[in-house]
């Protein structure tokens, strides 16, 4: 459960946006979206090898660069 302490000077919109940073930060959104069906492991295992493959797969081209520099912008 996240706690927010609001100030007594504190505006709520600032109070209300270090509630959406920390929810944010610590993939509890994520998590709930991950829990609504249930998913097999040999599913997350396929899933997780699909994905390894593709970062390889990207990685291992002349792009791997390009999309770096892409990401970070």
């Amino acid at each position: 459960m996240i706690i927010i302490k609001v100030g007594k000077n504190e505006n709520i919109e600032r109070a209300l946006k270090r509630y959406k940073l920390k929810v944010y930060k610590t993939k509890q959104l994520d998590n709930l979206r991950e829990r609504q069906q249930h998913v097999k492991k040999s599913e997350k295992k396929r899933k997780q090898k699909q994905k390894a493959k593709y970062i390889q797969k990207i990685k291992g081209s002349e792009n791997w660069t390009i999309f770096c520099f892409l990401y970070l912008i």
